[in-house]
């Protein structure tokens, strides 16, 4: 089950590229064919602009993510000997490369995996999680995001971080446009004779959709990668620990916390073991992860 997982995390790479590049693409098309009267030129720079994210993120990954959320790097044993023998213990039972480990210096209890592989892999915790959780219940956190780590999650969900900006990106430069529109002028005297009325105002409409949904896009995208690598993990984890209780406990204390992170950066929410955003029940819909309560059952079955 595990490395039929991995394998299919290995796949499901290829298809979030294919996926966000076709949104990505059509944003280019509307760009280039309401402003430039090239859909060609529109989705050119479609394609830099996410080669250009795809790129940066898939190479330096760990620094990028951490950089977002603002994660200092523990560098000795001894700046966080506890977290730092937790993280080596679980990497050795899991076969993987220790990770590189980060504290987040939010109150605000929560954690992440991030990197392109295990040999590239990195773990965060915020300093909340670290002083809220007692060691069972860290090395159930750990051995949750390791699980990430070695089942290639980690790979899935960066590169859905750095498409999801250039989508938020491209988005917010057609929201410009609108805005500064006027600055244009009236161009429908350039536009070739046979282009009819109606297909403009779609193209207006659609572009103006883009430019308003374009980050709630790149969310829904993102849910297309499948919360069951949460389950996944869950279950991973408690294969390394020997101990479901562990995670049970340290969901259920994630459970009651309402406290949002200060910094988080929206396009990497995703990553953490729970929401760090703190939604309003109706924004539950777009969730990249199941409820903490349906993960704690499927736990207490183990």
């Amino acid at each position: 089950m595990l490395y039929q997982q991995i394998a299919s995390n290995k796949r499901k790479t290829y298809l979030v590229f294919a996926v966000f590049f076709a949104i990505l693409g059509l944003i280019g098309w509307v760009i280039g064919t309401l402003w430039w009267n090239n859909a060609g030129l529109g989705i050119g720079m479609a394609v830099i602009v996410t080669l250009f994210y795809a790129i940066i993120m898939y190479f330096q990954s760990t620094s990028v993510v951490m950089q977002m959320n603002h994660a200092q790097k523990i560098t000795s044993v001894d700046q966080a000997p506890e977290l730092w023998h937790i993280v080596e213990d679980l990497a050795l039972v899991a076969h993987v490369p220790q990770p590189d480990i980060y504290i987040v210096d939010d109150p605000s209890p929560n954690a992440f995996a991030t990197g392109r592989d295990p040999q590239h892999a990195a773990v965060a915790v915020t300093r909340g999680l670290y002083q809220l959780m007692d060691r069972e219940e860290l090395e159930g956190v750990l051995g949750h995001e390791i699980s990430h780590i070695r089942n290639y999650d980690i790979r899935v969900s960066t590169i859905a971080v750095a498409l999801s900006s250039a989508i938020v990106y491209l988005s917010s430069l057609l929201s410009n446009m609108y805005r500064w529109g006027w600055l244009f002028g009236d161009r429908s005297d350039d536009r070739d004779d046979n282009k009819s009325n109606i297909l403009q105002l779609v193209l207006w409409i659609v572009g103006l959709l883009f430019a308003i949904l374009g980050p709630i896009i790149a969310t829904i995208v993102q849910l297309a990668i499948s919360r069951n690598r949460e389950y996944l993990a869950d279950a991973a984890g408690v294969e390394l620990t020997r101990n479901p209780q562990g995670l049970i406990s340290a969901l259920r204390k994630l459970q009651t916390n309402t406290q949002p992170m200060q910094q988080v950066d929206e396009s990497s929410a995703a990553l953490y073991i729970s929401d760090p955003l703190k939604k309003h029940a109706f924004a539950h819909l777009f969730d990249t992860h199941p409820p903490l309560e349906d993960r704690i059952a499927r736990l207490q079955k183990m």
